[in-house]
């Protein structure tokens, strides 16, 4: 008897899954046009939060009023010398506050939780401080040439924004808010939920085996006997 075996059939080699980077699609491709609609829209009313949050700092932001003398300008009470940072600290109050906000609300949205919608809160957050400064320093404009030449003119010092870097806080903040929140969530998916289907998709059909035709049943022939 032969104790030697037979070598086992090779079977087909394992399939190993296509790596990003080696001719695969990204996965998160679909996401992002998915949610370039809403990331677009989200970018455009952080945009337009700008206006209220520029108007918000020109109104906190303290000023100093002056006369206008013969000498010069003499000011009007005593003004504290905290005026000099003053402009940055309510600045970036009001732009924390608003980076805050954004991205608690941006997380709130959840079918558009993911990648499109961090950069759409970043891009956003850091249009709407720039709107901010541009309007808060048009409407706290300081004096013209006419009014410093004026004796007896009161005029208040100009809004100004010193420190370039307030530009980046709002921005920082919120998606500070929006990856702690992913962070704290045990999803993998960010609890988003599937995607409905389109309502003009077509039905799909369970299709079993296909089986041959059936067999043609024939009649008994019978050979009747003779009487």
């Amino acid at each position: 008897m032969d104790s030697t075996r037979a070598p086992a059939s090779a079977g087909p080699p394992p399939v190993r899954p296509a790596r990003w980077g080696a001719g695969a699609p990204w996965p998160g491709r679909a996401e992002l046009r998915a949610d370039l609609r809403s990331s677009l829209v989200l970018a455009g009313v952080l945009l337009l939060a700008g206006v209220p949050a520029g108007l918000l700092w020109w109104g906190l932001a303290p000023r100093a009023t002056f006369r206008v003398s013969a000498d010069g300008p003499v000011p009007v009470g005593h003004p504290s010398a905290e005026l000099l940072v003053a402009d940055d600290g309510v600045y970036t109050l009001v732009v924390a506050g608003l980076g805050l906000v954004a991205g608690s609300v941006a997380w709130r949205l959840r079918r558009r939780r993911g990648v499109a919608t961090v950069l759409a809160l970043g891009l956003g957050t850091v249009l709407a401080s720039l709107v901010a400064w541009q309007l808060g320093e048009l409407l706290g404009a300081g004096p013209s040439p006419v009014e410093l030449a004026a004796i007896g003119t009161r005029i208040t010092t100009p809004l100004r924004l010193g420190s370039p870097a307030a530009l980046a806080v709002a921005s920082f903040l919120a998606v500070l808010v929006y990856v702690v929140s992913t962070l704290l969530t045990a999803a993998e998916d960010l609890d988003r939920p599937d995607p409905a289907p389109a309502a003009d998709a077509p039905l799909r059909r369970e299709v079993g085996p296909v089986q041959g035709p059936a067999p043609s049943v024939r009649g008994v022939e019978g050979t009747g006997s003779s009487s």
